[in-house]
């Protein structure tokens, strides 16, 4: 155990956050923390509630979602996670959840539009809505191919995931990543309260017209451009 110790406490921590900001409802949820130099990731218990939780029962598997250390099953999305951090190698954590605002747009198998500048202290672009599985995907290995769902629709449409940190899987749910695990729980919060707001805008003015392009630009380069100026530096 004492291996993968950071790993575990990380995930765990992770994990724990969630429910702490409504994101997750039940069992519904994951974190995942990669070790690259050891070439696994730590991951939630399969069906385990929140309070149940320990660094201990964090499973321990390598990047082809295999279990390595652990008396527990790891999360049913395990494969989803190893996908991704096999392709995508500048990440270190990654979320999952089903959160409701989020999951709501999921659903509705449409990108997020950038609507005001809280969107754009995060990202310059749409969140992006990955079309619903194909049927041959879901008969086959459906955790596995979800990974690359979200792979095939950062590619044709010519994102980076180290910039938009952030996905919508059509008809199922939101997930999130970053260099730590701490972050993509963050991009996770952020995720939600920003769907929420898009869902609002919508209700109040049907016809909301877009972030035009120099807020969008000046909020995003104040917070993360050469000469960003947000909070303490």
């Amino acid at each position: 155990m004492t291996n993968y110790q950071d790993i575990r406490e990380a995930a765990y921590e992770g994990n724990m956050a969630l429910p702490k900001l409504g994101l997750v409802l039940f069992t519904f949820g994951n974190v995942s923390v990669v070790d690259r130099s050891k070439g696994v990731f730590a991951i939630k218990p399969s069906g385990v509630p929140y309070e149940e939780l320990s660094p201990a029962n964090m499973v321990i598997v390598d990047l082809e979602g295999n279990p390595v250390e652990g008396d527990l099953r790891p999360s049913s999305d395990t494969k989803t996670h190893a996908v991704l951090y096999k392709h995508w190698e500048g990440i270190g954590g990654i979320v999952h959840t089903h959160s409701t605002y989020a999951t709501a747009w999921a659903q509705s198998q449409r990108d997020i539009p950038i609507y005001g500048t809280t969107h754009a202290d995060h990202l310059t672009t749409d969140i992006p809505c990955a079309p619903p599985m194909e049927d041959h995907m879901i008969k086959g290995n459906y955790e596995y191919e979800t990974g690359f769902q979200i792979l095939n629709h950062f590619k044709e449409k010519g994102l980076d995931y180290k910039e938009v940190e952030m996905i919508l899987v059509g008809n199922h749910a939101p997930f999130t990543w970053g260099k730590t695990a701490e972050k993509a729980v963050y991009n996770s919060a952020v995720l939600e309260t920003v769907a929420q707001m898009a869902l609002f805008t919508e209700q109040i003015n049907p016809n909301a017209p877009r972030l035009k392009d120099s807020l969008i630009n000046k909020h995003f380069e104040r917070k993360h451009g050469p000469n960003s100026y947000y909070g303490q530096q």
